[in-house]
């Protein structure tokens, strides 16, 4: 007696793309986005029964309504776009760096430290010698992890995590030192009478050399990552560490210089808080910043151009949400909403870049 059995293929099987064109990437990313504003109208009508045009006019208004909200704008663009610079090396290595909001706030200590106990220093002096601090205390920072991952393989995500909360209590510490006028709990504005350690005004604003110094590192990461040696052992590494191995990679050595690399960029990250924003140190320094930089990297494809642009559409988000719901009245969370539903959409988006969804036709 025989038995026959009918092999059935899944309604839906899903499978991986093996390439995909640079303008079909784009495009898919584009439709999401767009997909995102349609949800994100339709929540928004449903909160506040007006027009989505007149409320993402109100987003825009938000983010680019005036040249100060432009320049403002712009500021936290670049704060997001140099610590999204300094994880890229390190997730192209597959090293999970988790630990970029310790980073930024140890150089932001380090930079405080230096304009508190330094103001007589002359001011070109006062700046080396702060982004030297920044850069050597987000290094250490990086470095720690990266010398425990290299040495005994400990998981790099719940040790540069834990580094988060180390830094964080050595900001409360500085805090509690630094505290102006005492009991305060503030360290309040650093040398506000004086603005010695501030970054100087060129062509009438405070913040183009903040432009200047992370576009500078935009485009030495991008030459340091596609072009130099280095680069292109972090990304032998990051495809294979047996094939590192076998090309006479020093993997370990890998690990080290670039999580040390990685630290300290998010240490200038702390240095341009500090020095060229909000001239204060405190624990919520960083923002959160330092887990949403991980989306821009990982989006842009470890590309520090395309970090740009993202970088841009999220602090546009942001500052576009935080209008709204002032304008009308709605509490953070409705603003963290709409955030939330673009953000979805975006990062959902890179599913279908990846991997193909195929239908079942017809009986088989």
């Amino acid at each position: 007696m025989s038995s026959t059995h009918e092999h059935k293929e899944p309604m839906i099987r899903i499978s991986k793309r093996t390439g995909i064109s640079k303008p079909k990437a784009w495009g898919i990313r584009a439709i999401a986005l767009v997909l995102a504003l349609i949800v994100a109208g339709l929540v928004i009508f449903a909160i506040v029964k007006l027009s989505p045009l007149k409320v993402y006019a109100t987003m825009f208004k938000g983010a680019l309504g005036s040249p100060r909200r432009v320049w403002a704008t712009i500021r936290d663009t670049m704060m997001m776009l140099c610590i999204a610079i300094g994880l890229a090396p390190a997730f192209k290595m597959r090293f999970w760096n988790i630990g970029a909001e310790g980073q930024v706030l140890v150089g932001g200590i380090a930079t405080a430290f230096c304009m508190i106990n330094f103001p007589t220093l002359p001011a070109p002096v006062l700046f080396l010698v702060m982004i030297l601090a920044s850069i050597i205390a987000g290094g250490i920072w990086g470095l720690i992890p990266g010398i425990f991952k290299a040495k005994w393989n400990t998981n790099e995500t719940l040790f540069t995590l834990m580094m988060n909360y180390v830094a964080i209590q050595l900001t409360s510490y500085s805090v509690a030192k630094w505290e102006s006028p005492p009991g305060s709990n503030s360290v309040g504005v650093i040398n506000q009478n004086t603005n010695i350690g501030w970054f100087p005004s060129i062509l009438g604003n405070d913040y183009v050399l903040n432009v200047i110094i992370v576009m500078a590192l935009a485009v030495g990461m991008y030459i340091y990552l596609k072009y130099s040696k280095q680069g292109y052992e972090i990304s032998v590494v990051g495809s294979s560490e047996n094939t590192a191995r076998y090309a006479g990679i020093n993997v370990k050595k890998v690990y080290i210089r670039t999580m040390a690399l990685s630290g300290a960029i998010c240490g200038i990250a702390g240095f341009l808080t500090v020095s060229g924003a909000s001239h204060t140190i405190s624990t919520a320094t960083a923002g959160g910043r330092g887990f949403t930089a991980i989306i821009v990297a990982w989006l842009a494809k470890f590309n520090t151009f395309v970090m740009i642009l993202i970088s841009f559409l999220l602090i546009f988000l942001e500052k576009g949400a935080v209008e709204i719901a002032s304008q009308y009245n709605l509490n953070e969370y409705a603003s963290s909403i709409i955030t939330g539903i673009i953000l979805f959409f975006i990062l959902g988006s890179e599913f279908f870049i990846n991997y193909k969804v195929n239908f079942r036709h017809g009986r088989h």
